[in-house]
């Protein structure tokens, strides 16, 4: 795909990955919807780049997917590129785990990447052509103790993802996921110091490396796709 004056949507694009994602997208050319839920955090980001609107919402709510889509129809008259990005994770071992938080993360994770999805992949059909990317995790291809639930949200997201990659197989619609190794973005910083240094030991990607497969992913020729982009530090031992 050719990105020049294309119109991408971002969820969870205030910080991390979603933010290097907008970042190198922004220097791509492409014409960028932003949201996440801190307001101040996206207008920060917006005002560093050339052509970017934003929407603080709560993806979790139902409606916010359709206004998403309609926002970025109306602000820029297209759709071309959806980065399904926002997610949490809640790990712990049986005994202690939240088990509220992981139901909460469960409707990130899951429900909503679903229902932007299907609303963005509607638009898509629609105008015979499309993107969706939905960001995964090694964690979709693999599992580990005290992560079953969070293993449970990605792998669901890498089954989802290639289910509707064949389904839209010959319509002019991609679909693909990015699943990254450990990056470096503040998601462990609540964990004990002895998971962390598990996770950690064989070091971690920044945010400016998945947002550099992310591209990657995108720029292929029409005929190329890349349905799923593993990605992770060169000596991750998981």
């Amino acid at each position: 795909m050719e990105l020049q004056n294309k119109v991408a949507l971002i969820t969870g694009a205030s910080s991390g990955i979603g933010k290097a994602i907008a970042q190198d997208l922004d220097q791509a050319g492409m014409k960028l919807v932003l949201t996440a839920r801190s307001q101040d955090k996206l207008d920060q980001l917006a005002a560093s780049l050339k052509n970017a609107k934003v929407l603080a919402a709560t993806i979790t709510d139902d409606d916010v997917p359709q206004k998403l889509v309609d926002f970025a129809i109306s602000t820029f008259g297209q759709l071309d590129v959806v980065i399904n990005n926002a997610g949490a994770m809640t790990t712990g071992a049986i005994e202690e785990v939240d088990i509220e938080a992981v139901c909460q993360m469960v409707r990130l994770n899951v429900e909503s990447v679903f229902r932007l999805a299907y609303i963005a992949l509607r638009q898509f059909k629609q105008a015979g052509s499309g993107f969706l990317i939905n960001t995964s995790s090694v964690a979709g291809l693999k599992t580990t103790p005290k992560n079953a639930a969070y293993n449970g949200t990605k792998f669901a997201v890498e089954a989802f993802t290639d289910a509707l990659r064949m389904e839209l197989a010959g319509s002019g619609i991609k679909v693909a996921a990015i699943a990254p190794g450990t990056v470096d973005t503040g998601l462990y910083d609540h964990w004990g110091q002895g998971d962390k240094d598990w996770v950690m030991s064989g070091g971690s990607l920044q945010p400016e490396d998945i947002a550099r497969a992310v591209r990657i992913v995108l720029e292929q020729p029409d005929h190329v796709l890349i349905p799923r982009m593993l990605v992770v530090p060169t000596n991750q031992p998981v």
